[in-house]
């Protein structure tokens, strides 16, 4: 009898369990995820911001840049502290996202006045891509 009045408590929860798994909406299915290529897209901007982009902004923050640093799969760069500075890389980084968006960047203000850091990474090629199409910042 306790065996019986054991199996009769499951069911519920057996039928309960099921139930819920039953009423669930079905997962989607998986997509692979589409990469773009390693190659500036220009176009991506107006010319407006293609000029602001690639004949100031990269300039002036090559000639600001204090340092660089190699990483496994791409490059750190230091930069000054001052707000102008952080405006103008936040100011790049926007219009670089746009035009090669197989970057990852990563813009990091240490605390207590640390260094201000940009970090250009990504996929396996990015690296290459940097070291040949950013050779002025090196």
């Amino acid at each position: 009898m306790k065996q019986f009045a054991a199996f009769a408590l499951a069911i519920p929860m057996l039928i309960g369990s099921e139930m819920s798994q039953a009423l669930r909406p079905p997962e989607p299915p998986q997509t692979a995820k589409l990469e773009s290529p390693f190659a500036c897209n220009r176009l991506a901007l107006n010319e407006e911001q293609r000029k602001r982009h690639f004949d100031e902004l990269g300039p002036a923050l090559r000639r600001l840049k204090t340092q660089v640093a190699e990483l496994p799969d791409g490059f750190e760069f230091h930069f000054p502290t001052d707000k102008k500075t952080f405006e103008l890389l936040a100011e790049w980084i926007d219009g670089e996202r746009a035009c090669c968006p197989f970057f990852d960047i990563d813009l990091r203000s240490q605390r207590e006045t640390g260094p201000l850091t940009m970090r250009l990474t990504g996929r396996d090629g990015v690296k290459q891509f940097i070291r040949a199409d950013f050779a002025k910042w090196f």
